[in-house]
């Protein structure tokens, strides 16, 4: 099949939806086109202080490997109806600083003030459109959904990190710097029980209401624009998929959203399949993967967790997927072999992977209560981003204990987790 080419289409055809930390998302709105229509365009993003680095315009680029990922990885894991399809476009550097003059005032300041898109990427992703041509459409960004075992964790944190999860932590840290916060709680979103799914839903939405939107956790879109708490069109949408009178009460539209949601959500086994993967696949919590680090390389010169070890290759990500869907779940995590290291930091990866993707939730028509679930943003993490990791659940973990907080966080899945009982 020939690759689809972005200069097919106008800069102009294409409008600002959201980004993440790696990838900036724009939709198609030009006209009908059978490759373009009904797609996202999904680029890379580069930060300001490496934008000037100049990809050499003669060597032939790979494809962006999202999408080898997705269909070597990702779909071994994850049943192909709740992901999206990925194909790849070739990309022009002409076309998209186009864009970036049309666009980058679309952006959230902050963003702009961080990083642009990579105008010499060749190679860009072409995504279903998930929230363009419906009146609404949902973003949730669940974010971790267990509490690590004891067996490896040190003196100082066990008590802690096995009773508060990492996200109401990490929210309390980032509360005290400055950040809007929320008091959803995302086992209570992964319980399967309908109170708690209520509870976490009716969460999502204060914090969302309350920080004008700009909160990440929760996102509306209305007919491919991403909308925030004062927009009256997005409040009519709601009413007409989430009340069966229209009305535009915020109270009573919020109550029916946490309703009409939760039992999507119990329905559907996405929620229940990204918590197995990631406790899975986290086996050891950072404390633990640090500690068979240490002892495997001793005497390694490091600046941090694995930092002298190489990014597996996708060859190297299809085999783990095979010992991982066979051998990984008889091995003894309660003593992890120094000979399993590596597969423990591709686990952890791939874990994080799970932790930081995000599910769209959209009407299957107008029948109120009939929802599509898909899951979204499933980028290969990188090993020199595990000393980060590690450093920053010692800064999250110290503050918190310091906070003395009585806050107690329920992991209804965690009897029978793998490695310790």
């Amino acid at each position: 099949m020939t690759p689809a080419l972005i200069t097919e289409t106008k800069p102009e055809d294409w409008t600002y939806i959201s980004e993440g930390g790696a990838t900036i998302v724009f939709s198609y709105r030009g006209p009908h086109n059978v490759q373009f229509s009904d797609h996202v365009l999904r680029l890379r993003k580069v930060t300001h202080r490496s934008s000037d680095n100049t990809l050499d315009i003669d060597t032939e680029q790979p494809d962006d490997p999202m999408i080898a990922f997705q269909e070597n990885i990702i779909s071994k894991l994850v049943p192909s109806k709740f992901l999206p399809s990925l194909v790849m476009v070739v990309l022009d550097e002409h076309w998209l600083r186009s864009l970036v003059v049309l666009r980058d005032g679309d952006r959230p300041a902050g963003r702009r003030q961080m990083d642009q898109i990579d105008v010499h990427r060749k190679k860009g992703v072409l995504a279903t459109d998930l929230i363009g041509g419906l009146s609404i459409a949902m973003e949730i960004k669940p974010k971790w959904g267990f509490l690590p075992t004891e067996c490896h964790l040190s003196p100082e944190t066990v008590a802690l990190k096995t009773a508060v999860c990492r996200f109401c932590m990490h929210m309390s840290f980032k509360m005290e710097q400055g950040y809007v916060g929320t008091a959803y709680c995302p086992l209570d979103l992964f319980s399967c029980d309908e109170t708690r799914v209520r509870k976490a839903l009716d969460a999502l939405w204060a914090g969302w209401y309350e920080s004008d939107g700009s909160l990440n956790n929760l996102r509306f879109f209305v007919e491919g624009r991403m909308t925030k708490p004062d927009d009256d069109y997005l409040v009519q949408s709601l009413a007409r998929f989430f009340t069966a009178d229209k009305s535009t009460d915020l109270q009573n539209l919020r109550e029916s959203f946490a309703s009409f949601l939760a039992q999507a959500l119990l329905d559907s086994p996405v929620l229940s399949l990204l918590s197995t993967l990631q406790r899975t696949l986290d086996i050891l919590d950072i404390e633990g993967l640090s500690k068979l680090y240490t002892q495997t390389l001793p005497g390694f010169p490091c600046d941090g967790l694995g930092s002298s070890v190489p990014d597996p290759s996708m060859e190297e990500w299809e085999d783990f997927v095979k010992v991982y869907q066979s051998d990984y779940h008889y091995w003894n995590h309660t003593i992890p072999s120094p000979g399993h290291l590596r597969h423990y930091l591709m686990a952890y990866l791939l874990s994080a992977t799970f932790k930081d993707c995000s599910i769209i939730i959209r009407p299957k028509s107008a029948q109120i209560g009939s929802f599509d679930i898909k899951i979204i943003d499933m980028d290969i993490k990188r090993m020199n981003r595990l000393g980060k990791w590690e450093k920053l659940d010692r800064q999250i973990v110290e503050y918190y204990k310091s906070s003395r907080s009585q806050r107690r966080c329920i992991d209804s899945q965690r009897v029978g987790q793998l490695g310790c009982t």
